[in-house]
């Protein structure tokens, strides 16, 4: 629909014109049981009635609601046509007057794309589940009203659901002569209002905080996720992170959290990693594990629960004015998780994951034609919705960091405290943070603000060491560089480390020096007259945001030293910037696939050692020359193996050495090995393989033809979950025929028959490295549908759509012309779905540069 793309400009005049007093939202659910009457959508009765103000009577506005009919609507008592009123995604409201109440009775739709009311059947049992998912704009998809974050309001729910059902919202509920009514909510945003409807396992608890001055704040817990996952919740994890992360925000935040009680529901079919509606927060079902999962998977999970609690004060108590300033929230949000896991966990080196693979997104995000600065310009809608990306979370957490280091933690801290209490249940700008940071610190925040908030693009750091005559350091300078694109050269507040090998051999600094680089060049005097390092580091501790370069001694020692470099954060940090290297085609990609099966095996942290093969797996697949993939396919492989059969029985290690083997595996042994593994004739000592073990092993087995449908369709039976519907489609996706590929194909881009869940797995199994033959054929299509999908389809399952096939197996010069030609004919076609296709065909551009690099390593 037209009107479904909100303009900045229309919401600003909005929120000109108009305040908002309250709602009352009824819902009737009682439709989400049963057989869904006739063929259009299954709906609910959505019933809304708004008080708000005008500020200029007799003006003309509209609401915003998307369903499929609206039955009456009132203004004023007036009742008006919906069918001159309603256009499908507004509601015309003129002649306005200084106090207004607007009632709209409407059928609302239930959703299967994640996005309003997600409706999920488990197929387990059949029992439904309900949620709901509104970021950036889809409550109007559940009940009217003005959906922009600074139009805030408090709300009042209730809700009609189901014989035996519980339903939860943002303030607490309780069931009254058969209707769930919940307690009004402080003013908040629509996009964060919230309702999570069904038979869900629910288990509670309770945190108590008394305050210098006595005063006690009681919170009760809860914490769900559907029956059929019960047996495996580990809630009591869950609720220990989340009183150490209340524990945490209390004592640095200095501001009660404000929301009563807090909720936290793992839900099925979630598109985003989880969601900070206040005492309501949403998780992807996924962190709920199955199977024997790494350390490094508990760490994630809490760094989501602490980054969603961190919204509480930094996105619900003080929210953005509209979508430019995301980061307000976001950045925020990322760089607090990292910041109080460290400080109030079991996970104390939570800053080298964030080094290691937070960083790592930023990066990529910050190279793409796409990339912004992190406070951005967003339009519209489909600019926001596609703004959730790596600047706005992991570069803009990184820029913090920096921040931190800038201006002096205590500081930074003092400047949030002031920030929530001035800007309490309101709305904010940019210059409204820098302004009391300016009042904490005493620097110049302008001046900081426009060089790392204003402009995009990322700065490469390398160290120039010049010896004396006697061999010791005479002088080390760190040289600055930014792309032609980007050339901002900015203030980092860096350390600078010198590293030697000792008499054991371990590799390890021996000085280090923290100063502020300017410019193009920096000279580090306190660092004259050291002994002479092996390995400069430029970014030691990992203070600023930077692409980390290497002098060539120090390249060289990393080459053949790298795993004696004792300290974890150090050597996450070498190994990131020899990936960073590798995706610039400055190190051969085959290179990099040596120094993993070098040293990988030697890496004390598992998360590394997971983002490890990740970038091994990458390498392979779009930077290493076609006509060495092969021996590379082989070699990781072996090592793989190796590292499998010598890792210590029943560590982490061994399985995740187990499920790089079964991404990396290619040859018939290999295949042999794994089909032994899940049929009991083969056995590592130690190898628990559990059902999302036998999962990870069958997908490579589907890819290679050796797993049929009947063998997959008795894996469903052995595992008939919504887990396991979930890997089967996977599964049946990856196999290497031309009609199963038709088939996976029709049902993506031309049916919208799928759920979200079901669309994601499906285009994961569509494509697969080893099938680039098999796929070539649908570049074209490809190019041909896109414009219609992105019209037609939702825009969650258009971006899946459009960034999951776009065909970027098909490393060539033709895909790369047949992308600019596509480009060049649509040039109007909307700014969102160009820049998805403008960012595949830049990560298309990076591989080719990669493989030339490669090949010509192999030429010399």
């Amino acid at each position: 629909m037209p009107g479904e793309n909100l303009s900045r400009d229309e919401a600003r005049e909005r929120a000109a014109l108009l305040s908002v007093d309250g709602y009352d939202v009824s819902l009737d659910l009682r439709s989400a049981v049963g057989d869904s009457a006739g063929d259009g959508p299954r709906t609910f009765r959505s019933v809304t009635t708004i008080r708000f103000r005008c500020a200029e009577p007799g003006a003309a506005s509209f609401a915003d609601l998307i369903a499929p009919g609206v039955t009456a609507v009132s203004l004023n008592g007036r009742d008006l046509d919906p069918g001159e009123v309603f256009d499908g995604s507004r509601i015309v409201l003129e002649d306005l007057a200084a106090d207004n109440e607007l009632t709209v009775d409407a059928q609302c739709a239930y959703s299967r794309t994640g996005e309003g009311m997600h409706r999920f059947v488990d197929p387990e049992d059949g029992e439904v589940y309900l949620y709901t998912q509104y970021e950036p704009a889809d409550s109007r998809r559940v009940f009217a009203n003005f959906e922009q974050p600074d139009l805030k309001a408090p709300f009042r729910f209730e809700v009609r659901a189901p014989e035996g059902w519980t339903v939860w919202s943002n303030g607490a509920g309780e069931l009254v002569d058969g209707v769930w009514r919940f307690a009004e909510t402080k003013a908040i945003s629509t996009y964060i209002t919230c309702f999570v409807a069904g038979p869900y396992h629910y288990v509670t608890d309770s945190y108590t905080r008394v305050f210098d001055d006595g005063t006690t704040l009681e919170i009760p817990l809860g914490a769900m996720c559907r029956k059929g996952l019960a047996p495996y919740f580990d809630s009591d994890d869950v609720f220990l992170v989340t009183k150490q992360g209340l524990d945490f925000f209390h004592d640095h935040f200095d501001y009660p959290y404000p929301f009563g009680k807090y909720d936290q529901a793992f839900v099925p079919e979630y598109n985003l990693g989880a969601m900070e509606n206040p005492g309501m927060v949403t998780f992807r079902e996924e962190f709920i594990f199955r199977g024997k999962v790494t350390r490094a998977s508990y760490e994630g999970r809490a760094n989501v629960v602490l980054h969603e609690m961190a919204h509480m004060w930094f996105g619900d108590l003080v929210t953005m004015e509209w979508w430019d300033d995301l980061w307000l929230k976001e950045s925020f949000a990322d760089f607090m998780g990292a910041f109080s896991l460290v400080g109030a966990t079991r996970f104390k080196d939570g800053w080298i994951t964030f080094a290691n693979r937070r960083k790592s997104w930023a990066y990529r995000a910050d190279q793409l034609p796409s990339t912004h600065p992190i406070t951005a310009d967003i339009r519209d809608l489909q600019d926001a919705k596609l703004n959730f990306d790596g600047i706005t979370y992991a570069k803009g957490a990184s820029v913090l960091k920096q921040l931190v280091a800038y201006v002096g933690q205590d500081a930074f801290l003092e400047g949030a405290r002031r920030y929530f209490k001035r800007h309490a249940y309101g709305n904010t700008r940019l210059g409204d943070l820098l302004s009391v940071l300016a009042e904490t610190s005493g620097r110049d925040m302008g001046t900081w603000a426009r060089a790392w908030l204003q402009t995009a693009g990322v700065n490469s750091l390398t160290p120039q060491v010049l010896l004396d005559a006697e061999g010791r350091v005479d002088e080390v300078a760190v040289l600055q560089e930014a792309a032609e694109s980007h050339p901002e050269l900015r203030p980092h507040r860096v350390a600078v480390g010198l590293y030697r090998r000792g008499a054991g051999g371990a590799l390890e600094r021996y000085a280090r020096v923290e100063t502020d680089v300017e410019g193009p060049r920096t000279i580090v005097a306190e660092l004259a007259g050291a002994e002479a390092p092996e390995l400069v580091l430029v970014n030691d501790d990992d203070l600023t945001y930077c692409k980390i370069r290497f002098d060539t001694a120090s390249l060289e020692t990393l080459k053949e030293h790298l795993g004696a470099l004792t300290d974890p954060l150090a050597r996450a940090l070498c190994w990131s910037a020899l990936w960073n290297m590798t995706r610039d085609a400055l190190l051969p990609a085959r290179d990099f696939v040596d120094l993993v099966l070098r040293y990988a095996g030697r890496e004390s942290d598992i998360g590394v050692l997971q983002m490890l093969h990740a970038w091994a797996n990458s390498s392979l697949v779009n930077y290493v020359a076609p006509d060495w993939r092969p021996e590379g396919e082989r070699l990781l492989a072996e090592g793989a193996l190796r590292e499998l059969r010598d890792a210590e029985p029943g560590g982490e290690p061994q399985l995740a050495w187990a499920r790089f083997f079964a991404s990396v595996a290619s040859r018939a042994s290999d295949f042999q090995l794994l089909q032994g593994l899940l049929d009991g004739t083969a056995k590592i000592d130690g190898l628990d393989v559990d059902q999302e073990l036998r999962w990870a092993f069958l997908q490579p087995l589907a890819a290679h033809g050796i797993a049929g449908e009947p063998v997959l369709a008795a894996e469903l039976a052995r595992d008939d979950t919504a887990s396991g519907k979930r890997h089967q489609v996977r599964c049946l996706a990856a196999r290497p025929s031309a009609a199963v590929k038709a088939q996976a194909w029709a049902q993506v881009v031309e049916s919208d028959a799928l759920s979200n869940a079901l669309v994601e797995a499906t285009i994961a199994g569509f494509t697969q490295p080893s099938q680039r033959e098999l796929l070539a054929p649908y570049a074209a299509k490809y190019f041909a549908a896109i414009e219609r999908v992105w019209e037609q389809r939702s825009i969650q399952i258009g971006m899946d759509v459009v960034g999951g096939m776009f065909p970027s197996l098909q490393h060539s010069p033709e895909t790369l012309d047949a992308t600019d030609a596509w480009l060049a004919a649509h040039e109007d076609a909307a700014p969102a779905l160009r820049r998805l296709v403008l960012e595949a065909r830049d990560d298309l551009a990076r591989g080719l540069r990669g493989q030339a690099c490669d090949a010509e390593t192999a030429d010399q």
